[in-house]
């Protein structure tokens, strides 16, 4: 069974492009430490302040190592610091989801995007 981990953000909307770097610097960090990134999403139309990370594992074991090597990962303490000094993420929350077998990735008929 796989879980995915659902980050809903509240962020500062004045600096979205900061959120935006903190974004793609996690591009490089959780790949590294083990996590396969679904992807960040930034506010498009709608509300302007909220945010979303979707990051994806083989089972909660293999969560518990990813936030072990986390923990001692030196680009993932710059990441985390460089959001603590910014103070752009205003409110964060996790929900720890699992798929729906038979629901992911479904195409539009005709094979469009």
């Amino acid at each position: 069974m796989s879980v995915t981990v659902f980050i809903r953000y509240e962020i500062d909307p004045f600096q979205k492009e900061a959120f935006r770097s903190y974004c793609e610097n996690w591009g490089r960090i959780i790949p590294a430490c083990g996590g396969h990134l679904v992807g960040y999403w930034l506010p498009h139309e709608g509300t302007n302040y909220e945010a979303f990370g979707l990051i994806s594992f083989a089972d909660m074991a293999a969560y518990e190592r990813y936030r072990l090597r986390l923990k001692t990962d030196h680009e993932g303490a710059e990441n985390f610091a460089f959001a603590q000094s910014g103070r752009f993420i205003l409110k964060e929350e996790r929900t720890f989801l699992s798929p729906v077998e038979g629901t992911r990735e479904r195409r539009p008929a005709g094979g469009a995007p």
